[in-house]
Parts: C-alpha cells; sequence; structure tokens
C-alpha cells in the first residue's frame, strides 16, 4: 500500500489561507533554507494531489517565468510530477502530467493508495487534507507554521466532524521563525 503525506503552511493563528484565497504572507517571510527544503521535498518523486483551487494557484505559479527564474529546479520538478486534481468542475487540465479524478473524494483515495506506482503528497488543499484526515487516510501530515497572524482566513481542518488524533514525530525551525511540525495519527 502507497502512503499518502500532506504539506500545508499555515499562519501561527491556523489559518491555511486569507481571504480570496491569499497566500502572500508566505511567500514574503519563506527564505533560502525554505527554499532548498522545498526542493528537496520535491525530488521525492511522489504523485502530487490537489484540490482544483490549489491547483490553478499552482499551475498559475509554477507555469510562470517569474517561478522559473526565481526556482527553476522546482518549477521543473513539479512541472514535470505526476500531478492529480480531485475537481468535480474541472473537466480537464492543461498543466503537463496532470489528471483530473471527479469521483469520490474518499473511494478515488482508498483506490490510489492500493494501486498508485508512487507514494503521494497533498500540497496545500485544505479541504481535500480535511476530509482525507478525517477518514484516516493521510499516513503524515507535515504542517510548517509562519510566524505572522492574519485577521481573517480558513482554518486548517475547517468542517471536519470527528477528532483527528495526532502525534508529532519530529519538528524543525528555520532560521527565518517558521517552524515545521510533522506528525502521524495516533
Amino acid at each position: 500500500m502507497r502512503k499518502l503525506n500532506s504539506f500545508t503552511f499555515i499562519t501561527l493563528n491556523g489559518f491555511y489561507k486569507g481571504p480570496d484565497e491569499d497566500i502572500s504572507w508566505h511567500k514574503q517571510i519563506q527564505g533560502d533554507e525554505e527554499d532548498k527544503f522545498a526542493n528537496d521535498s520535491v525530488k521525492s518523486d511522489n504523485i502530487l494531489l490537489f484540490g482544483r483551487r490549489t491547483y490553478e494557484m499552482m499551475v498559475d505559479w509554477w507555469s510562470s517565468e517569474e517561478a522559473k527564474k526565481q526556482m527553476p529546479e522546482i518549477a521543473e520538478r513539479i512541472s514535470r510530477a505526476d500531478k492529480i486534481v480531485f475537481s468535480r468542475t474541472l473537466k480537464h487540465a492543461e498543466w503537463e502530467n496532470t489528471k483530473v479524478i471527479s469521483g469520490d473524494l474518499i473511494a478515488e483515495v482508498k483506490k490510489l493508495k492500493q494501486e498508485a506506482q508512487k507514494n503521494m503528497t497533498i500540497l496545500g488543499s485544505g479541504n481535500v487534507l480535511a476530509q482525507l484526515a478525517e477518514y484516516g487516510l493521510v499516513d503524515e501530515f507535515k504542517i510548517m507554521i509562519d510566524p505572522i497572524a492574519i485577521p481573517l482566513g480558513t482554518p486548517l481542518f475547517i468542517d471536519i466532524k470527528k477528532p483527528v488524533d495526532l502525534k508529532l514525530i519530529s519538528g524543525k525551525t528555520f532560521k527565518s521563525g517558521i517552524v515545521l511540525l510533522r506528525y502521524q495519527p495516533k
């Protein structure tokens, strides 16, 4: 069975995005050390999983000339990676190596964990992550906490119906004050 992990960055007050899908607060804090971590993480060759909104933000950024100039290795690796978008509204994906799945999220991920050729990583995609976490389908959570609080936003585990009980397996503090915490289900 393949593993499913997640990588999400949040504010100190627990928001993974601000109003209008804003994540600019993260880009303002992230430095070279975090870029190296991101680059090393993308080397894992996992299948990348997204919800539609995160997919649209990712394709817009990582396909841009600015991303290719600022972070060429990451932009190339993410573009080459196998990607899956879970969406009921998106019919096809323009980004190379991307498949759209519109069926039942839980059933599809259970199937992927059984049949996929590689491990998988959910990038951002808070709604998808919360649903999969609630059903116990996420094997590891990497949560990067940025040293910033924003006035409004969407909490990471919004709309869950039962507790998601986790145990800390490691932590790392970056020079910027960003803290990376790794959790597994208890």
